[in-house]
């Protein structure tokens, strides 16, 4: 009778966790996994006493390091004790804080900015991606998709480009904290050492070539948040994931290309990592697509915004992906750059921008001339690249009007040779031609693809 009873209970318990939405177990799920909080209450007691083993040579850095490392304990110590789970989220933003610290207080020993980054990174880790690592039930693909957009094997490209533009970016802040007075610069000679100690850097209140290693160790970290449906189980997660990514990319992108205007000198390592966040861009619209889609259904059928937005949900099995022409989620190579296509178009139009920014020194293009050739050029290969990513691919259009403006723009501006105008003519002109073509849509996108139709070609 009470086995009877309790495969009952199981049965109902199992049922109840099935049914419950994402959100709500997202938020229960710190009470019912404990572990994760001993480490951080060891990572707070560690902070404690870092300031006095490291000698920070910093009051406000060891004030920090302190009320930080108390935080940590005391919230870890809620969740064990009163199953606090809202506890536990409070301290990845402890664990945020520990990541922009040693930027605000211009840490003076680079024992503390490394100390401070590793804790804060280890505390989001066990705090956040730890507790968010359970499977949910219910379809990984899209209804009218063909593949899964937040697959371990689409986020791998993602992670493994912020890796590399946080390691840059953090070599780059040490030079600007006064930690080393090496840069690495293999190309513009003083380029790099010109860009982080113009006034432009200055402007900032804090290291922008940390605030960037920030932002990059934020967007690795948020490429391993969640299962392969967060798409529909955390649209609050992928919604900051594509602010981080794709509107303050474009920024920091903007910011780079704009370095020869402002300072006068090009970056290698600012250039590679703006090479990194386009290619995370591209990469990172399919999802972002994916949960506006599945907000909008919700909405549709009569739910709050407010709460699908937070709350996730499901949908039937049988609705998912495009019956009979689904992907499979094997985690083959390629699987990694679905979403993404290099037409022909594509790479002529990259190509007349690369040539277009190298036109000047080719000519020997001055002035305004030289400078309109030099951030035309990158915002073509900005666009180009961007438009790489399938759901995206309307971003070429952009290139149109700047198509225009290179033909005018050497009859208007000073400093171009006849044969530099002609160049600037021909540029223009082709690349006007490439960017109508809309070429190859491998995959199916549900009902983007009947706006994708428009798109001419």
């Amino acid at each position: 009778m009470s086995e009877r009873h309790s495969a009952t209970s199981d049965g109902m318990a199992s049922h109840e966790h099935e049914s419950q939405e994402p959100g709500s177990m997202m938020l229960e799920h710190p009470t019912m996994e404990l572990w994760p909080q001993y480490p951080i209450v060891i990572l707070g007691l560690w902070l404690i006493a870092s300031p006095f083993t490291f000698g920070y040579e910093s009051v406000a850095m060891t004030a920090s390091d302190i009320v930080s490392g108390s935080l940590l304990v005391v919230l870890a110590a809620t969740v064990l004790v009163r199953r606090n789970g809202w506890a536990n989220y409070a301290n990845g933003f402890v664990g945020l804080w520990l990541l922009l610290a040693p930027l605000v207080f211009w840490a003076p020993t680079s024992a503390a900015f490394l100390n401070d980054t590793l804790v804060g990174v280890f505390v989001i880790s066990f705090s956040v991606l730890v507790v968010m690592r359970m499977e949910m039930s219910g379809p990984g693909v899209p209804r009218g998709w063909t593949y899964n957009p937040s697959s371990a094997a689409q986020r791998a490209p993602i992670i493994v480009a912020g890796l590399i533009g946080f390691f840059f970016s953090t070599h780059m802040a040490a030079f600007q904290l006064g930690y080393t007075e090496f840069v690495f610069e293999p190309f513009f000679g003083q380029g790099t050492v010109n860009v982080l100690t113009s006034d432009v850097s200055e402007m900032f209140p804090i290291s922008d070539a940390g605030l960037g290693a920030v932002a990059y160790a934020v967007e690795v970290l948020m490429g391993f948040m969640g299962d392969k449906r967060r798409w529909r189980t955390m649209p609050w997660m992928v919604t900051f994931f594509g602010i981080v990514v794709i509107p303050l990319g474009f920024v920091s992108i903007m910011l780079i290309i704009l370095q020869p205007l402002a300072v006068g000198s090009w970056c290698t390592l600012c250039l590679l990592s703006a090479l990194a966040m386009l290619f995370m861009i591209a990469l990172t619209v399919d999802e972002v697509l994916a949960m506006g889609q599945f907000l909008y259904r919700r909405t549709q059928e009569g739910e709050s915004l407010w709460h699908a937005f937070w709350m996730g949900g499901t949908f039937p099995e049988t609705e998912a992906g495009v019956e009979g022409d689904t992907r499979s989620d094997a985690a083959s190579f390629w699987s990694m750059f679905w979403g993404m296509s290099i037409p022909r178009y594509l790479i002529v139009a990259t190509g007349l921008g690369l040539w277009l920014m190298a036109s000047p020194a080719v000519f020997g293009t001055t002035g305004g001339a030289a400078d309109s050739s030099q951030l035309v050029g990158a915002l073509v290969v900005t666009f180009s690249v961007i438009a790489m990513g399938e759901p995206a691919r309307v971003v070429r259009f952009v290139n149109v009007p700047l198509g225009v403006w290179i033909v005018v723009a050497p009859w208007i501006l000073t400093g171009a040779s006849t044969v530099a105008t002609w160049n600037s003519v021909a540029v223009g002109v082709l690349l006007i031609i490439v960017s109508i073509p809309r070429g190859s849509i491998r995959d199916r996108y549900g009902t983007w693809d009947t706006i994708a139709e428009y798109s001419i070609i």
